[in-house]
């Protein structure tokens, strides 16, 4: 394929990879109650936590960030250097799933696979900053920001200036998607990891 039809290919897969909704899935399989009937609504692991099936949330966790990952590798396998565009398509198929009526999740896990397939070493410093947050604030949704906002910082850190604009503009929406989080933690009404709530 030449101009832009490979680009374009790339980026409509990776689309459709991005956004299969496992944590609906997962939770149907096993039998769980349906993450969009419960909190906030939202399709990711945080929500999935409350359907009390730790398990489940860990499942969706992963598959959230492998999907990510999967399509910036499997995207440079065969048209090198066209990882950003996998990883732009993963991430928007997850926030807008074309399965589910383009409602989708806040981005997070999907934000974490495609930086630890893109620069792991970025990757690393925002799953640690992931973690940290969580473990300090006991709040999902703040180890989320935290990680998101570290990733394009640690990025330039590591001169990787080719990558820090997407990251810079992928945080940006992570953010965004998080308003109502930032509400509540300014309230004071966040629930914690676990708790059942908003989310």
């Amino acid at each position: 394929m030449d101009g832009w039809a490979l680009p374009a290919l790339i980026l409509v897969c990776s689309y459709l990879l991005g956004s299969i909704p496992f944590g609906v899935i997962v939770t149907r399989i096993a039998g769980a109650d349906d993450p969009r009937s419960i909190g906030s609504g939202n399709i990711g692991a945080t929500n999935v936590l409350r359907t009390g099936r730790k398990g489940l949330a860990a499942m969706t966790l992963l598959l959230d960030g492998a999907k990510g990952a999967a399509a910036v590798l499997a995207a440079e396998s065969v048209s090198p250097g066209s990882g950003p565009i996998a990883a732009v398509g993963a991430f928007f198929g997850h926030l807008f799933p074309v399965w589910l009526r383009f409602r989708g999740g806040k981005g997070v896990a999907t934000l974490l696979g495609i930086t630890l397939a893109l620069h792991w070493p970025t990757g690393l410093v925002a799953l640690a900053a992931w973690v940290l947050a969580m473990l300090i604030s006991r709040r999902s949704s703040v180890g989320g920001m935290a990680a998101a906002t570290v990733t394009p910082v640690a990025s330039a850190y590591f001169f990787r200036v080719d990558l820090t604009l997407m990251f810079l503009a992928l945080a940006l929406i992570v953010l965004w998607r998080h308003r109502a989080n930032i509400e509540r933690l300014i309230e004071g009404t966040e629930p914690r990891i676990g708790e059942r709530g908003q989310g």
